[in-house]
């Protein structure tokens, strides 16, 4: 193989390896392949580290899901956190429910069943923000968010997908808006979502 060809071999999977991108943990379930739903429900965030962010974050998740024009209907966090201080079963529900899920890392079928019942979903998504702030790494000044999300199916309980991922904008004097790196991150970790 001469020169040239080496060059333009070397740039071009250069090129390939630099376009090739991921997120920082993903697990898909083999059940994956086969739940395609048409409505979901988004929990309200869970924000207890960084309380400033789960309204940006309950909204924003809400509007990239609707925007992929995947599901035939997305409850957000807001409107679900709405309906949680007015519908006590619901809320009894939900609050067994991730009880359940943070202290055993079990997802209870019935529980989840009975909340895609009462919410018409197929599908619940959790969120958790593991980081919303502005820091300084090795000299740069970062907004940065990092998010986990859970992808479950109602019916059965069990966890369909698994994902973390963090984004961070540099900035000098002006900082950045946290909502807007959010965006990027939940639309980014939404393209990998399975289809």
């Amino acid at each position: 193989m001469s020169k040239a060809w080496r060059w333009v071999v070397i740039i071009g999977l250069l090129i390939g390896l630099s376009a090739c991108g991921g997120l920082r943990y993903s697990e898909v379930s083999p059940e994956a392949n086969e739940f395609r739903p048409r409505t979901i429900t988004v929990f309200p965030a869970d924000a207890k580290t960084f309380p400033e962010a789960k309204g940006p974050i309950d909204s924003l998740f809400a509007e990239v899901l609707t925007e992929t024009g995947w599901f035939d209907a997305v409850t957000g966090g807001e409107a679900l956190g709405r309906r949680l201080a007015t519908d006590e079963p619901l809320r009894l529900t939900v609050a067994e429910y991730l009880a359940k899920v943070d202290r055993l890392s079990f997802s209870d079928p019935v529980l989840s069943g009975r909340i895609g019942e009462m919410t018409a979903a197929e599908a619940l998504f959790l969120v958790r923000v593991d980081y919303w702030n502005y820091t300084v790494e090795k000299d740069k000044k970062l907004g940065k968010v990092s998010l986990s999300l859970w992808m479950i199916e109602a019916k059965t309980g069990k966890f369909i997908w698994k994902a973390s991922h963090t984004r961070a904008s540099d900035y000098l004097i002006v900082r950045p808006e946290l909502a807007g790196v959010a965006r990027s991150l939940i639309r980014e970790m939404v393209d990998h979502l399975p289809r």
